[in-house]
């Protein structure tokens, strides 16, 4: 059988459709499998994200044509493609699901039960997994592989295989024990349920709908565009993992006071409109009453009362748009001073993205573009991290007259940091974001500004680094 790299070689430099689509066909359920389970079982949703993964394989296929195993880098890709969709869906699906769980709990066999336990989280626990063991039980269990199959692969012998893929689903066993799943039946309920087959022939469409997007692009080969760096820009990256931890309840309870006065002033304004239109009405009526001399002395009473009503309504009007005003001042200073309290939180690991599992995404959205600049960082890869840079930053300014050699080699000094969380997003206008992020490993923080440049997020500038409680 050609192996995969041999497959996207041949596309990569003949743009051969067949090999690109017997590629697909070996890792559509594989792909399509991953993403139904972190888009909640979403099937027209899940076929979108497959449809992304492959495309960014065929932009990619001359860069990852040296990898002998692409399984990981797919799996790994269909985890970020589908957290990105599942951010524009229901925040209630967590809820759904564990009362979902409850129920198939009291109904279902044991193995039945493990698996709608284990179902909501696999997902993420498995990235909590070395590269290594992650292959090797994506191998087993979501390929079906044989154990000699998969000896032959890692260059072991059948019997060491089976102990790395015992070790394996011990560590996953841990780390689902530690997110609160008891799985009794662990290699059971990943044989029965971790791999379901996709709908016939989805793969032959998303071969068709991944080539067509490449088409429309520069072709299958992606290039890296110019990044920059010195030794500050070291120090803006290491911190560029910017904190911003929990806030406090009694902030939360504010906002959320100040939410529902908005929304109370809000509904006056719009009672309020009515009966400037009548006023507005009562207005025109009064002048030409006036003109033509024919409006009885009472009706010109009442008219004048009315006015003087809608006078005193306007004034409540404009009071009212000034404390909308003070309450978007107040919500600003209470934002100010959780940002202040979080400077001295150490946020929990949980959803932090680990160095191993950094990869170049686009920049598509503020987080994308920032694990894009990381992922630069921590490979040397000049041109892609100079590319995540904003025209107008200074960094990109500071970068003018060096080789490529010489920022590349600053860019490997990038060291230290573990893992990163992004755990706030605070919008400044519809083109510009700021990021908190916390980077492990160095225990710092920092904020740091993202802008839009047509479809693109680009790196801007960076807040003041914060040293996290140890």
């Amino acid at each position: 059988m050609i192996l995969d790299c041999d497959l996207l070689r041949r596309y990569a430099e003949t743009q051969s459709e067949d090999a690109f689509a017997e590629l697909v066909r070996r890792h559509v359920n594989l792909v399509y499998s991953a993403a139904m389970r972190q888009v909640n079982g979403d099937s027209h949703l899940a076929q979108d994200v497959a449809q992304t993964v492959f495309a960014e394989l065929a932009r990619k296929a001359a860069t990852l044509s040296g990898r002998q195993l692409l399984t990981g880098w797919l799996y790994t890709c269909t985890h970020f493609t589908a957290a990105k969709a599942v951010r524009k869906e229901s925040r209630r699906r967590t809820h759904e699901q564990e009362a979902h769980a409850m129920h198939e709990l009291c109904h279902s066999p044991t193995p039945e039960i493990d698996w709608e336990n284990i179902r909501p989280v696999l997902d993420q626990v498995m990235h909590k997994l070395k590269e290594s063991d992650r292959d090797v039980i994506l191998m087993r269990y979501f390929e079906n592989r044989q154990l000699a199959d998969i000896g032959e692969k890692l260059g072991l012998s059948e019997d060491a295989a089976r102990k790395r893929l015992d070790r394996a689903l011990e560590k996953l066993r841990a780390f689902l024990s530690r997110s609160g799943v008891t799985a009794s039946a662990l290699a059971a309920a990943l044989s029965a349920n971790a791999v379901q087959v996709a709908p016939a022939g989805l793969a032959t469409t998303l071969a068709s709908a991944s080539l067509a997007a490449t088409a429309v692009g520069v072709g299958a080969t992606f290039t890296f565009v110019k990044l920059m760096t010195m030794t500050k820009i070291q120090s803006a990256i290491v911190g560029a993992v910017v904190i911003a931890g929990v806030a406090t309840p009694l902030v939360i309870q504010q906002q959320s006071k100040l939410r529902q006065e908005n929304e109370s002033l809000r509904k006056q304004a719009e009672q309020l409109a009515p009966v400037q239109a009548d006023n507005e009405r009562l207005s025109n009526s009064l002048a030409e009453t006036v003109s033509s001399q024919k409006l009885a002395s009472n009706q010109l009473s009442e008219l004048l009362r009315l006015r003087g009503e809608v006078s005193g309504l306007r004034t409540q009007t404009n009071e009212i748009k000034k404390l909308e005003a003070e309450n978007q001042q107040l919500r600003s200073s209470l934002a100010a001073g959780a940002a202040a309290k979080r400077g001295n939180q150490t946020p929990s690991a949980e959803e932090a993205v680990p160095k191993e599992s950094w990869s170049f995404v686009g920049y598509a959205d503020p987080e994308s573009a920032f694990q894009s600049m990381v992922w630069a960082m921590s490979h040397g890869e000049v041109k892609t991290f100079l590319a995540s840079l904003s025209p107008d930053a200074q960094d990109l300014k500071d970068s003018q007259g060096k080789s490529e050699d010489e920022i590349a080699a600053k860019i490997k000094e990038f060291g230290g940091v573990t893992a990163f969380k992004i755990i706030d997003n605070q919008p400044v206008s519809a083109d510009e974001v700021i990021l908190t992020v916390y980077a492990f490993g160095v225990n710092e923080a920092a904020r740091f500004r993202f802008q839009r440049f047509g479809s693109d997020w680009k790196f801007a500038g960076k807040g003041i680094h914060t040293a996290a409680a140890k």
